[in-house]
């Protein structure tokens, strides 16, 4: 792949201490399944209060990045840092802690079937808190009405379009008044209007409630729309890192063809093999 985009990538700081205006950090982060290298040497900052776009071809790493913050997964190399603090050598207790502090949308919402609107909401909560139900109600329902379906709140997950089950998995994330809210594709499967929705959704209450958001998608139009951070990662390293602006400025061929959905550039279309002429037994003439 193409090397670097010519797009400044902020310095992380070398000391044991994160940016003061940073929620999350990963610095020299190794990881990888297997034998198969995902992330190498990745060191990136997330902006307190901002939403910060995570993109990339597929495989890249992007998911792996989220599963690295919310702990399920631990960098082989490197730090994770959440509010300055390592996720990496956290006990069950300590990361469990740091766990009621993020908020997650999963790809396609992930909503409890057997459970109805309301009880996936309230799932977190009962899970979490030792808070009364008569309170647990009235967060839920506020939650609800956040994203516009505190009517729909007796209906089961299969009665609900899927454009309404991620508004659902929404409420679900911010039960808890979370400070980081991570979404993995959370445009996924959408129809215009229901991604427009979902979109909007994101930046209003990543503004009202004053939290931070990493986004993972390849919605570019959306993404770049809501987004005040774009991160594009590439070869398990940061290949460019500005505003959306400076992101589509970019002269880097990588990066131009990602942001232009082209099929030709450095990401080749086919996959490597045998040339048509080897597999056909066809003969060039000399």
């Amino acid at each position: 792949m193409s090397s670097p985009s010519s797009i400044a990538v902020p310095s992380v700081p070398a000391s044991g201490a994160a940016s003061t205006d940073a929620l999350v950090e990963l610095r020299d982060v190794t990881f990888g399944y297997g034998t198969r290298p995902v992330l190498s040497g990745l060191s990136l900052a997330v902006p307190r209060g901002k939403v910060t776009a995570l993109m990339g071809a597929s495989g890249g790493g992007k998911t792996t990045v989220l599963r690295l913050i919310g702990g399920q997964q631990r960098a082989q190399q490197g730090q994770v840092l959440f509010d300055g603090k390592d996720i990496g050598p956290m006990d069950e207790a300590q990361l469990y802690a740091a766990r009621r502090r993020m908020g997650m949308l999963f790809q396609f919402g992930a909503l409890f079937t057997d459970l109805s609107v309301f009880e996936n909401v309230a799932f977190p909560l009962r899970e979490h808190t030792k808070l009364p139900e008569a309170l647990i109600r009235d967060i839920v329902l506020m939650k609800l009405d956040a994203v516009g379906l505190r009517g729909a709140r007796d209906l089961m997950p299969g009665q609900i379009s899927g454009g309404m089950a991620r508004r659902v998995a929404l409420a679900r994330a911010i039960a808890l008044d979370p400070e980081l809210v991570m979404y993995d594709e959370p445009f996924a499967g959408l129809d215009p209007i229901s991604l427009g929705t979902a979109a909007k959704l994101i930046r209003q209450l990543n503004d009202a409630l004053g939290i931070t958001s990493i986004v993972v998608s390849h919605d570019v139009q959306e993404t770049f729309l809501i987004a005040d951070q774009v991160i594009i990662l590439a070869d398990g390293k940061v290949a460019a890192q500005g505003t959306p602006d400076e992101v589509r400025a970019s002269s880097d061929p990588l990066i131009r063809q990602f942001v232009g959905m082209d099929m030709e550039g450095p990401v080749e279309f086919h996959y490597p093999g045998p040339t048509v002429e080897q597999d056909f037994g066809i003969e060039v003439a000399r």
